[in-house]
């Protein structure tokens, strides 16, 4: 909630949402000539339709104040939607801009009273909403001006030509520090206490009665090489708190999580057991299975721009650090008196979790007993740990879309580590930090009621690139899906696509990589929905898109996606992507079953995709049975009465039958979803701006 006073000194209390479909009617009414000559003559279902993030900005009555549209591609044709980058980096080098931190402003729309006010409520909304968002443009005409209201927010950088008219429009920007800059984080002191004990206390009460008064100022005096406590404030006052620590019980961890694709945290060593012997068979769980070692990744250049990502990556701890008993932390737990905790190590391995999203105490590793042994194989790590633990997490709600700002900080006190790790109850509600974190498998026999998030440093870097893949790319993809069950049909549908991009049947076919660095850490493959109408007819997706604003080429469908897990919190950002640069409003994902008369379906023509938790389960519909004798030539079309979806040859590889049933498909629609955050999946399904991926 936010106050906005008039001129004339009236005031309202406005709050920000998404933009929904009832909307429509009164943001044409805000239209004004003015907003025409800036926006040009716009349809607003279709724009809202396209957008990647409506705003709405209502007062306590729900009556709309100001309404705002932002898109991942310039308006005014000034350049193509898929090649827009090096036109605006010609217009001025010194700005960065890149796919992933920047959106253009389609329309903006105010009651004129309370415009200013308004526009920077909006503005500094979408900067809390779309946190690696650090610049918006604005394109208008170059011979009209801003108005009073957006010149308060933007100012112009230059002019660009028209693809398609013969005149010059300008370019405006508006950057993230003046609105809702990145937290300045810095080691905690003593005097920080006083600011951060009402943050602790308002979510969580049990470690102050657990371990005193002061348990906080404690806590920040034993910081040592292995123990660090970091703040991170906003106007000279501390906001958030981060409590790290490096010894972490690799034994227990290796015991209880599935630890492969992250080489079990630890430096590579010659003496490591990755594999059973061949007598032993064991069950790999698919997360395993995902991608090799991020170890992989170990080459990675630090970006000039990045603040504090150490440059060396290769350096290792030369010995594991055992932990204390449990028997010695419990006599201090039953005291209760935090001025008896003589060191961090015995301070740290017992603590709570809060009530909120915001307030997060992880349980310590080494003071948990290990489970009884099984007879599945564990690899075996023989090198020194990589890892580190957040053991303390507190920010203010009002802050905590940035909280990632802690890990460029925490990661430059550990140069010698590339993973941090945190440990959570199951029922913990997730939270802004934890979802850029990967959720680790645990094993069958796992007895902890925790679960494991791991980070790699490399997930900092903001060097990702989505774009069309090449013959060149080969290489790279064959070691990214070497360890995958279905890597030869992800290798062949690219080989098909670097020789025709399309099918043998003429089924347009697109690849997409994610390079960082160099280096490939993703691959797309998508085709043109050619099976839209028995979509239509047997599943509500109009429920999430108004299916006359697409076009058919408008429509794909999504066969694999794989990512590393090092980066899969770009997962939105490279669905994102994707959509921008095949022209694409829609993908599909279908999701078959496993068997049916004992025969293998067509779930083994896509990859598992990692994606799935991002896009939207769509309900098949009731369908007629149409008496297809009787009706003659008044049946329905073959398209919409046929009982199964046909699989394209191409996608089968010969390896299943060519007609499966598409029992639970699965759409992502209207690419505002992955630029947001949030579940923004066009005008006609209303989130609040805050709202969790799905």
């Amino acid at each position: 909630m936010s106050v906005l006073t008039s001129p004339r000194g009236k005031v309202e209390v406005v709050h920000c949402r998404r933009t929904e479909s009832q909307d429509i009617y009164c943001i044409k009414n805000l239209i004004r000539k003015f907003t025409q000559k800036l926006f040009g003559r716009l349809n607003i279902i279709y724009l809202l339709e396209k957008a990647n993030l409506a705003v709405t900005l209502c007062n306590d009555k729900e009556e709309i104040m100001a309404q705002a549209t932002f898109v991942d591609y310039p308006n005014w044709n000034v350049s193509s939607q898929d090649n827009w980058v090096s036109v605006f980096r010609e217009l001025d080098p010194e700005i960065p801009c890149t796919p992933l931190n920047t959106l253009f402003m389609h329309l903006f729309v105010a009651v004129d009273e309370y415009s200013v006010g308004c526009c920077r409520e909006i503005i500094r909304a979408v900067f809390k909403a779309v946190p690696e968002l650090h610049f918006i443009f604005l394109i208008v005409p170059s011979y009209m001006s801003l108005g009073s209201t957006l010149i308060t927010v933007f100012e112009q950088v230059g002019n660009i030509p028209s693809l398609m008219y013969d005149e010059d429009f300008a370019v405006h920007i508006c950057c993230r520090e003046n609105h809702y800059p990145q937290l300045h984080i810095r080691n905690a002191r003593v005097e920080d206490h006083d600011d951060l004990m009402p943050i602790f206390l308002r979510h969580d009460t049990i470690l102050k009665e657990t371990y005193g008064k002061y348990f906080l100022a404690e806590l920040i005096e034993a910081q040592d090489e292995e123990n660090h406590a970091v703040v991170c404030e906003v106007e000279g006052v501390a906001v958030g708190f981060m409590s790290v620590c490096s010894r972490v019980n690799m034994q227990l961890l290796h015991e209880c999580f599935d630890l492969g694709p992250f080489h079990g945290l630890c430096v590579p060593h010659p003496d490591d057991v990755l594999h059973p012997p061949p007598e032993l068979s064991t069950e790999g769980s698919e997360d395993a299975k995902l991608s090799s070692s991020s170890h992989s990744f170990l080459k990675i250049a630090e970006e000039p721009q990045e603040q504090v990502i150490p440059e060396t990556m290769e350096s290792i701890q030369k010995e594991v650090i055992e932990e204390a008993p449990a028997e010695e932390m419990s006599s201090t737990v039953r005291s209760g008196n935090a001025s008896e905790l003589e060191d961090t190590e015995k301070f740290s391995q017992q603590s709570s979790v809060g009530d909120t999203d915001y307030c997060i105490s992880s349980l310590s590793l080494g003071s948990l007993s290990l489970p009884e042994e099984s007879s599945s194989f564990h690899p075996i790590y023989k090198g020194a740990s990589d890892a580190f633990c957040i053991q303390l997490f507190c920010i203010e709600e009002k802050y905590e879309a940035r909280s990632l700002d802690f890990m460029n900080f925490v990661f430059s006190l550990f140069p010698d580590k590339n993973f941090c790790i945190i440990s959570l109850p199951h029922l913990t509600p997730e939270f802004v930090l934890i979802q850029n974190f990967v959720k680790i498998v645990p094993f069958n026999n796992c007895t902890l009621e925790q679960d494991l998030y791991v980070f790699h440093r490399a997930g900092l870097l903001k060097s990702i690139k989505i774009r069309l893949a090449s013959l060149s790319d080969t290489p790279g993809v064959e070691n990214l899906v070497s360890t995958l069950m279905l890597n030869k049909s992800i290798l062949e549908d690219l080989k098909q696509y670097n020789e025709a991009h399309r099918d043998p049947d003429g089924t347009s076919l697109k690849a997409f990589v994610a390079e960082v660095a160099e280096q490939i850490v993703g691959i797309a493959v998508i085709r043109d929905e050619m099976d839209i109408e028995y979509i239509r007819s047997h599943y509500n997706i109009e429920d999430f898109i108004y299916f006359s604003h697409h076009q058919r080429e408008e429509h794909g469908h999504l066969y694999h996606f794989v990512l590393n897990p090092i980066f899969r919190h770009y997962t939105k950002f490279f669905l994102k992507e994707i959509l921008r640069l095949s022209y694409k409003s829609c993908l599909y994902y279908p999701v078959y079953p496993q068997s049916r008369e004992d025969k293998f379906q067509s779930s083994y023509a896509h990859s598992l995709t990692s994606a799935l938790h991002y896009l939207v389960p769509v309900r098949p519909r009731r369908q007629i049975v149409y008496p297809l004798e009787k009706l003659g030539i008044n049946a329905p079309s073959k398209a919409v009465s046929k009982d199964a979806m046909l699989v394209p040859d191409s996608a089968l590889h010969g390896e299943v039958p060519t007609v499966s049933p598409l029992p639970s498909p699965y759409v992502f629609c209207s690419a505002g979803a992955v630029c947001s955050g949030g579940c923004c999946l066009g005008p006609k399904n209303p989130w609040p701006l805050s709202g969790q991926p799905c």
